[in-house]
């Protein structure tokens, strides 16, 4: 069988990896900041702003999926940095996502 050879633009494919990265810390932030946002709006509700504690309840809802959509991007771009230093290095044996 014939040997396949594998061609990776080193440029471009780090270029994915920092965005990753980068939207990966901003949803990170965005998370903390909506957090800080539910626990202020909770606190607002006992003092008798019933209207904040539903806020922070719908805050609630989605704020995890923030988090996870966060953290699915920084592993993402581990694993294409991962990924772009094996190819640099020639070595075939990665046993990350990319490999």
């Amino acid at each position: 069988m014939a040997e396949v050879e594998v061609y990776l633009e080193q440029g471009p494919v780090e270029k994915i990896a920092k965005t990753l990265n980068t939207i990966g810390q901003v949803l990170k932030t965005v998370a903390k900041v909506l957090e800080v946002l539910s626990t202020t709006l909770k606190a607002t509700a006992f003092i008798g702003l019933v209207g904040g504690y539903a806020v922070a309840q719908y805050i609630d809802q989605f704020r995890p999926t923030i988090e996870k959509m966060s953290e699915k991007l920084l592993e993402t771009a581990g694993e294409v940095n991962k990924a772009v230093q094996a190819y640099i290095n020639q070595d075939s044996t990665l046993s990350g996502r990319f490999g």
